[in-house]
């Protein structure tokens, strides 16, 4: 690359540049208005740090362990649907570049990859993204194939009964083009699913999702498959303790991107909530809107475990492939290190709620001094 990178938002003018509008738009936009979209950024910024001074910060350890597995910080790649729309490589580059990192890389089941080509990139903590399809024994199919190509946990989306109005996919008349199919259905007996080619594969895998969907699945989940599961899409005190009463393993404070319904709070104004109402019985773990190391550190100071990023890493590996998915993962955890060191923190269990005051809290901080 000529210019040289210093901020992973940078990649996403590149990817722009460089992709056809139909998919960059199908990456980029949100649901409707797109408010939701553009406040998982914004919510951040009234987010302020309460830096403490005068602490050796000369060794910051980032490790943590997900799930108990040790993982060498705390950001991890979320499911982002057609990687190979980005990049020729697509999931093969991700892969490769979470592994290298020694981090998570969670599989979408709408991948232009299979399990088992992902698989076959190498050694890598790897998790699979699921939806519920009508057919169940299709569903019992993706995760008995997931779970013999090695993947250790089931990240089940609870938040698209249907998906979201995405008016410029409406616009664009999005369709996976005709090169590339959703490789995780390439193999199964699709039964009452019905074989369709290449893009109309697509569209049809998406209307079979179940709308009917509910707490009983996910204990019926538990009945075929041993990997732990993560549930992602939660965003209240309500659902969460839905969630721990029927045996998940974490849980995702999610709204998907912004891709489902608008007007929904940014992400990181729920973490605290669910957080909480978690009690510290399963880990919880956000993703939406993470740009920065900074982000990253909010997070965590708000009780998350860690994070996800999407976004970011279709738009790295649209702009150079597995080095722009390598370098993403390697400013965020540089940034987040600095963020540690400056605020006075050596490891990811000193990082606390202290760390952090919100501009509503502001005022209340002043007449604390």
């Amino acid at each position: 690359m000529s210019m040289e990178i210093t901020n992973v938002c940078e990649y996403e003018e590149i990817a722009k540049q460089k992709l056809p509008k139909m998919i960059y738009d199908y990456y980029a936009s949100g649901a409707e208005d797109q408010w939701t979209l553009k406040e998982n950024r914004n919510a951040f910024s009234r987010i302020l740090f309460r830096p403490r001074i005068l602490i050796d910060v000369s060794n910051i350890d980032m490790t943590t362990t997900v799930l108990g597995f040790n993982i060498s910080m705390p950001i991890m790649i979320a499911p982002t649907a057609m990687q190979k729309m980005a990049h020729p490589e697509g999931e093969y580059a991700t892969a490769r570049a979470a592994s290298a990192a020694n981090t998570i890389m969670t599989l979408s089941s709408w991948a232009t990859s299979s399990v088992e080509e992902v698989a076959s990139t190498g050694p890598g903590v790897r998790f699979f993204q699921l939806y519920v399809y009508k057919d169940r024994d299709v569903v019992r199919q993706l995760v008995k194939r997931a779970e013999r190509a090695g993947f250790k946990a089931i990240v089940l989306t609870v938040d698209t009964p249907r998906l979201g109005r995405r008016e410029a996919d409406i616009k664009n008349r999005f369709t996976l083009p005709p090169f590339l199919t959703l490789k995780n259905f390439e193999d199964l007996d699709l039964g009452k699913m019905e074989r369709t080619n290449d893009s109309g594969l697509a569209s049809y895998v998406a209307s079979q999702v179940d709308r009917s969907l509910s707490w009983k699945d996910v204990k019926w989940l538990q009945t075929i498959t041993s990997l732990p599961i993560i549930v992602k899409g939660v965003m209240t005190a309500e659902d969460t303790r839905l969630a721990i009463q029927a045996g998940v393993a974490g849980i995702v404070v999610s709204n998907h991107g912004a891709r489902q319904l608008d007007y929904v709070p940014a992400t990181i104004n729920c973490l605290e909530e669910v957080v909480k109402a978690a009690r510290g019985q399963v880990p919880v773990f956000l993703d939406g809107g993470i740009r920065r190391g900074t982000d990253v550190f909010k997070a965590l100071a708000l009780g998350a475990s860690g994070v996800f990023i999407g976004r970011p890493v279709v738009f790295a590996l649209a702009a150079d492939g597995e080095a722009g998915v390598r370098k993403v993962l390697q400013m965020l955890r540089d940034e987040l290190e600095l963020t540690m060191a400056l605020s006075g923190c050596t490891s990811l269990k000193e990082i606390t709620r202290n760390h952090i005051v919100t501009e509503t809290e502001m005022p209340r901080t002043l007449s604390r001094l």
